[in-house]
C-alpha cells in the first residue's frame, strides 16, 4: 500500500507541521501522504547506485568552500562595483555525465554556488549552458567544471 512508507511519513509530519494537529488535518494528510506516494512509485525513479560513497563528503568540503569563496567574491562585485573587463555571460560545458543523479547533483552545485546559475541541459550534444555573474574566461570556467566537479561526480558514480 505504501511503496516509499519514509516519504508517506515525511509528508504526513509536514503536513501536520504547516497545518497544526488536528484529527482531520492528521486524516486528510495521511490520505495525500498515501496519494503522493503511489504518484511517486508510478514514475518509478532509478535508485541511485552510489559504489563510491565514501568521496561524498570530499565533494561537500569543496562545494561548500566554493560556496563561501563564491559569496566573498560576489559581495566584493556588489561593494566595489563591476571592473570594465567583468561582465556576467552565457558559457556552455560539454559534460561525459550521463547519470540522472549525477546530472541532478551537478545541476544543484552549479546553481547553489552565488554567481552561477544551470540554465539548461542539452542531452542530444551533452551540453550544458551556464550563466555566469563574472565571467572573465569562459575556458577556466569550464575546465573549473569539469575537473572540479564532473570528474569527482563521474568517480563518486561509475
Amino acid at each position: 500500500m505504501l511503496p516509499y512508507p519514509l516519504l508517506s511519513a515525511s509528508l504526513v509530519v509536514m503536513w501536520l507541521a504547516l497545518n497544526g494537529f488536528t484529527l482531520g488535518h492528521l486524516i486528510l494528510g495521511c490520505i495525500v501522504s498515501v496519494f503522493a506516494s503511489w504518484g511517486m512509485a508510478a514514475l518509478r525513479p532509478v535508485k541511485p547506485r552510489l559504489p563510491k560513497w565514501y568521496l561524498l563528503p570530499k565533494l561537500i568540503g569543496i562545494v561548500l568552500y566554493d560556496i563561501v569563496r563564491s559569496n566573498i567574491a560576489v559581495a566584493s562585485i556588489l561593494v566595489s562595483g563591476r571592473k570594465p573587463h567583468h561582465k556576467a555571460g552565457f558559457i556552455t560545458v560539454p559534460l561525459e555525465l550521463e547519470n540522472p543523479t549525477a546530472l541532478a547533483v551537478l545541476a544543484v552545485v552549479v546553481t547553489s554556488t552565488p554567481g552561477t546559475a544551470w540554465l539548461e541541459y542539452n542531452s542530444l550534444n551533452r551540453t550544458v549552458l551556464i550563466h555566469v555573474l563574472d565571467l572573465v574566461d569562459e575556458a577556466e570556467w569550464q575546465a573549473l567544471i569539469k575537473g572540479r566537479y564532473e570528474a569527482l561526480l563521474l568517480e563518486i558514480f561509475a
